[in-house]
């Protein structure tokens, strides 16, 4: 009974980490969120939640690296015409 209630509350504080992608726009520094459900993949069109607009952006994945620790998504964001780098941790 006790290694099912360990489980239970493992899988409940483990899947809140499923639910958004957070880091940082690297031009502004401003906190940015990649939220559930969003498959992020060279080519696809994405939402983001841009914290420094307060809103969210519709965007489209251009590139994916991986740098240690951080992942480097950039991106390009189809309202404002301009490209961004995501700096996103990489958990």
């Amino acid at each position: 009974m006790i290694k099912c209630v360990a489980l239970a509350i493992g899988l409940v504080l483990g899947a809140s980490d499923a639910y958004a992608w957070d880091g940082t726009d690297a031009t502004t520094g401003e906190s940015v969120e990649i939220g559930k459900g969003n498959l992020v993949r060279t080519g696809r069109d994405i939402e983001i939640f841009d914290s420094g607009a307060g809103e969210y952006r519709d965007v489209t994945v251009e590139s994916i690296r991986r740098y240690g620790s951080t992942v480097e998504v950039e991106v390009y964001d189809n309202e404002s015409g301009e490209y961004r780098t995501l700096e996103m941790e990489d958990d």
